[in-house]
């Protein structure tokens, strides 16, 4: 099937943007959605298994913001990026999650290795160091307000510039600014015990980067 709705058109569907691909499933294209999703779906899921911490809350969130933006598609605006709209859905829903459910100190830790893993610095490391220091900082992250979590994991792990944070979570830039400082503040102490592993022990960095959350 050609995608394209209109002559001169490219014919397969990497060819088009994300605009256009949200536009043809609005029209009723039963496969451009599917391609946008697949497109995205690893820095979503990157978003959602940083910011719950859990990989199967994470799926869950994650196939609810999905489900949510095929719904409301027609709804877009077209005034942002996609990705902007797609990441405020994908933050949205995990921040219902958690508000939704109190996260309990026994609950299983996070097994994912492909994603979660990024968290821990780079592969060349001992592995058992690498596991438990991913571990702790997902950890680290749920004691922390869940606002300040959605910021973090934006602007520090994403590397989303406080004005693209700011459109994702719908607030003002300084709102950002003041949720990430205070969510550092309180990340410090938690993972101090890391900073004193690493070169990179600098003042003015975050607790998550200097921990080697990048």
């Amino acid at each position: 099937m050609n995608p394209a709705a209109h002559s001169g058109a490219p014919t397969s569907y990497d060819q088009l943007d994300d605009h256009e691909l949200l536009r043809m499933h609005v029209a009723g294209n039963p496969d451009s959605f599917g391609f946008l999703v697949k497109r995205h779906r690893d820095r979503m899921w990157a978003v959602a298994i940083r910011t719950l911490g859990e990989p199967e809350e994470a799926a869950d969130a994650l196939q609810e913001a999905f489900i949510s933006a095929f719904r409301r598609a027609d709804s877009f605006r077209g005034d942002a990026k996609v990705t902007t709209w797609l990441h405020r859905i994908v933050v949205n829903a995990c921040l219902d999650r958690i508000r939704r459910r109190q996260v309990r100190a026994a609950d299983p830790l996070p097994e994912d290795e492909d994603r979660a893993a990024e968290l821990a610095g780079p592969s060349e490391e001992d592995p058992a160091e690498v596991r438990e220091r991913r571990l702790d900082v997902l950890n680290a992250l749920k004691q922390i307000n869940e606002d300040q979590r959605a910021a973090l994991v934006l602007v520090d792990m994403e590397g989303y510039s406080i004005e693209e944070a700011a459109a994702i979570l719908d607030c003002a830039p300084g709102t950002v600014k003041s949720r990430c400082a205070r969510g550092r503040a309180k990340l410090l102490p938690l993972l101090r015990h890391w900073q004193t592993t690493r070169e990179s022990d600098v003042p003015e960095k975050s607790a998550a980067e200097a921990v080697g959350t990048e």
